[in-house]
């Protein structure tokens, strides 16, 4: 039985109260495919997001995260039968995920995975290469002149008045 509650008493504030919570097994079920539809609505906008700077990885996150999530979706509502994942909208899921991961997949042979400038600024594959094999040779720095304020060469840090906390500033 449902009991309707209204705290203000206008119209629209309903609160509906179950009389029982549900099943140990139904919560767990639940949660399961709440995780599982945000992974698959994770995977379908990085994929998207994406693309352009990985996009045979994109191709794959695309249609994969349509049908995780459209099955989580399915397992999550407890008014639907899980076999629903099997009918005639579940087929045609799977025949959208299927064509967008062939489409994607020619898009992505087209597009190569070296996109110019590897994305996000990181620079390309070369690049990173030759950064970490490249050796690092700094120039030794003359000595400066102290500047006012600087700590003294021998290491100390000198105190500024009205500071206590022992750090130099």
């Amino acid at each position: 039985m449902v009991t309707a509650w209204s705290p203000s008493g206008k119209p629209g504030t309903e609160l509906i109260l179950a009389r029982e919570w549900p099943g140990l097994p139904r919560m767990l079920v639940v949660i399961g495919a709440s995780l599982l539809l945000s992974f698959g609505n994770g995977m379908l906008s990085r994929g998207l997001q994406h693309f352009d700077d990985f996009p045979a990885r994109g191709a794959v996150l695309i249609p994969t995260g349509m049908t995780v999530s459209f099955i989580a979706y399915v397992i999550k509502d407890a008014d639907t039968p899980w076999h629903r994942i099997f009918s005639l909208v579940g087929l045609a899921v799977l025949l959208i995920a299927t064509v967008s991961f062939v489409g994607l997949r020619q898009l992505a042979a087209s597009m190569g995975e070296s996109a110019p400038g590897g994305g996000h600024g990181h620079g390309t594959e070369e690049e990173t290469k030759q950064d970490e094999h490249a050796p690092v040779h700094q120039e030794p720095s003359p000595p400066a002149a102290p500047s006012p304020g600087a700590p003294p060469p021998d290491g100390s840090a000198a105190e500024e008045p009205g500071h206590d906390d022992s750090h130099a500033h």
